[in-house]
């Protein structure tokens, strides 16, 4: 399937629906609004490509997190 309901990222995310609409909000996850009675979708690909983003920022974390600790 091309598009996501917001739902299904929270669910495929395990996360509240606030935290999604906060992300679509923010332009963090692109989504396009359908008609007019506010119904969201997200394209798969832009869901994985900020799955990766994610992961690649988690990535980078623990690697500062790991440069600033004292060597033993």
């Amino acid at each position: 399937m091309r598009f996501m309901r917001l739902e299904d990222v929270a669910e495929e995310l395990n996360v509240n629906m606030p935290v999604v609409r906060g992300l679509v909000r923010s332009g963090e996850l692109p989504a396009i609004q359908i008609g007019g009675r506010g119904l969201w979708r997200v394209e798969r690909s832009e869901f994985e490509a900020y799955v990766e983003r994610q992961y690649a920022a988690s990535r980078e974390a623990a690697e500062k997190h790991k440069s600033e600790q004292p060597a033993e």
